[in-house]
This record gives C-alpha cells, structure tokens and sequence, in this order.
C-alpha cells in the first residue's frame, strides 16, 4: 500500500489528512513555474501527504517561500531561457545560496551544473561546477535509462532519504546524467549503461535527484515527506 512507510496511527497518516481534506504546516512550499515541466503532478504528490504546495510564476513569491522545488522535463536550452525569460534564475541562484530547502527533479537538478552536452552545448545555472553528459550509445541498454532502478547511497544521512532502505528502487526518465567536480556532494549514485552515475546531490538544505519522486509510488512520497518536513 502506497502509505505504509509512515507511521500506523490512522488519526496522523498522510492518507488520512489527505481523505480528510487537512494541511499540513510545513511552511511555504512553491513549485517554480516557467512554462514549461510536470508541475501538476508534484502538486499532487505534495496534495497526497496532506501537504500545501504552490505553483507559482511570480519570482516574489519564490523568493518569500521557506521551501522551492524546481522541477523540469524537456530540453535544458528550452528550460535554461525560459527561467530567464521568467526572471526565475536570479531567484534561484540566491534561494539555494541562502541555504534554503530547495528539490531539483530531474531537468531541474541537471540545470543546477555549469554546462550540459544537450542541445549541442548549452550553459546551465552554474551553482555547482559540474556537468551533464549524455549516454554513451550501447547494444546492451537502451537510452534513454526508463524505468525503476535503484539507489546507491553516498551520503545515508542526507534529511531527504530518511527512513529509505538500500532495497528501495525510484523511477527515471532521462537521456543524460550528471557529473559533479565535487564528489563529496553527491547523495546517491545509479547505475545503468554501465555507467554509475550521480542520481542526487545533497548539500546543506539543497538537494537535486535525477529521478522522478512524484512518479515513485511510496518511496517517492518518503523522499518528499522528508523535504516537506525540513
């Protein structure tokens, strides 16, 4: 069932609070809206825990909230200039100097690094020296990597992965992968291709994952429940 990782008093779980219409208190959770991404679908999944989360394209809005997440699906050249289109990238920038609770998913984590090889090239947001390489073509694997797999845990104390077991698998969509200078940064790493590649960072408040919580049944709510509560 897709609530047991909480606790068993029915008067506190997510399902309950979430049948019964009740929110709760975890501050001000916005997801950054610049046209483009699943953004409904974490809503839902944040709706599921009994937890409020807002879209918004306001950059004001971002900026006052306790806790952002950026999501993103598509082409990172597409996503890279319509945050400054939305004048969402200075925000951004500043939300996660400031040690803010701040969720990348998947595009939104990619575009946290300098440099991405999609699109023939594109500069990314540049917070963390680093960057996003496709991959390579193989007989034996497809690309793009879809589908469950599972998480090889670098930092087990990281607050988003709380109460998660090295058995727990999450679920991917992507053709490209990130690749940090800074290995102390990475959370998690997956393997596929051959390849083990960096599915998350974890740096003070700020977290990136490469996959897709809200599409993750109830380790994806585990890992948001997580960030919700920070």
């Amino acid at each position: 069932m897709i609530f047991d990782v909480f606790d068993d008093n029915p008067c506190s779980t997510p399902r309950d609070l979430f049948l019964r219409g009740v929110t709760r208190d975890n501050g001000m959770i916005t997801i950054i809206d610049y046209g483009m991404g699943n953004l409904r679908s974490v809503q839902k999944a944040f709706e599921r825990l009994g937890v409020e989360a807002t879209i918004t394209a306001d950059p004001a809005l971002v900026a006052n909230a306790d806790k952002v997440v950026l999501p993103g699906v598509g082409a990172i050249a597409d996503m890279i200039a319509e945050l400054n289109r939305a004048g969402m990238k200075e925000v951004v920038v500043e939300t996660i100097r400031a040690n803010k609770p701040f969720l990348g998913v998947c595009l939104g984590f990619q575009a946290l690094f300098d440099w991405s090889e999609e699109n023939g090239g594109t500069e990314c947001l540049g917070i963390f020296p680093g960057s996003v390489k496709r991959f390579p073509e193989s007989p034996k694997y497809v690309v793009p990597h879809m589908g469950w797999n599972d998480l090889q845990f670098k930092q087990p104390d990281a607050p988003i992965y709380r109460g998660l077991k090295p058995t727990d698998y999450v679920y991917f969509v992507h053709s490209y992968y990130v690749d940090p200078k800074d290995s102390a940064i990475i959370a998690t790493t997956t393997n596929y291709d051959d390849v083990d590649f960096c599915s998350s960072i974890a740096v003070g408040n700020v977290f990136g994952v490469q996959f897709h919580p809200e599409k993750s049944q109830a380790v994806g709510l585990k890992i948001l429940q997580n960030f919700a509560d920070l």
